[in-house]
């Protein structure tokens, strides 16, 4: 839970970085005047954009390390797409000396 919020908050920087990032390259690309300045512009907009999504990666993946220490200390990580424990983690099932399952007497 603290991860996901973590996340959200470092999502809404990222998302006003990419916003003042856009408003600064429009004002830049306004005050261009030849077709090569305009296309610094739009260049330096789309680097500053990138920064900030980068940025935000990096952040999340501090979360995700931060939350990586407080969990999986402990206890057996469940895996699968139904969540089963790797093999021979289970419950065992119970051996037999003889080597063949016992007879039972519900087919007698």
């Amino acid at each position: 839970m603290k991860e996901k919020i973590q996340d959200m908050g470092s999502t809404m920087k990222a998302k006003i970085k990419e916003g003042t990032a856009n408003v600064q390259g429009k004002a830049e690309e306004a005050t261009a005047r030849t077709h090569g300045e305009k296309a610094a512009a739009k260049e330096r907009e789309k680097a500053r954009e990138a920064e900030a999504k980068a940025e935000l990666h990096g952040e999340k993946a501090e979360h995700r390390e931060e939350a990586g220490l407080h969990h999986g200390v402990g206890h057996v990580p469940l895996t699968g797409p139904h969540h089963h424990r790797p093999v021979g983690m289970g419950a065992t099932k119970p051996t037999y000396t003889t080597g063949t399952h016992p007879t039972t007497d519900k087919y007698l």
